[in-house]
């Protein structure tokens, strides 16, 4: 099971480790502060907008089309902007570090 680790706004940092399929389940499933998810996952809310450590960009890749439009009308929008529903957890993400985004 992949960990990841989580820094909320209140910069508490919550490591687990995971079976979920995305990012946002793993999250909510632990009650990380900051991760809603209101749209269960559907890209379609930004309740799960999280900021992925630099070192991980390039494993889980640049936001789609309508992930990236999402993010855009977030005011905390920069080039590390994930929807973290949209982030499938795989092995390879395993030491994962992401920032919770500040509402």
């Amino acid at each position: 099971m992949p960990n990841i680790t989580y820094i909320t706004p209140d910069e508490e940092t919550v490591t687990i480790q995971s079976d979920e399929p995305n990012l946002m389940k793993a999250a909510k499933l632990e009650c990380v502060e900051g991760i809603d998810g209101n749209c269960g996952g559907v890209c379609s809310c930004a309740t799960c907008h999280v900021h992925v450590h630099p070192d991980w960009m390039e494993k889980v890749g640049p936001p789609g089309d309508i992930e990236l439009t999402l993010l855009e009308l977030e005011d905390d929008f920069d080039e590390t902007s994930r929807l973290c529903c949209q982030i499938p957890l795989t092995p390879e993400l395993d030491g994962i570090v992401v920032r919770v985004a500040d509402r």
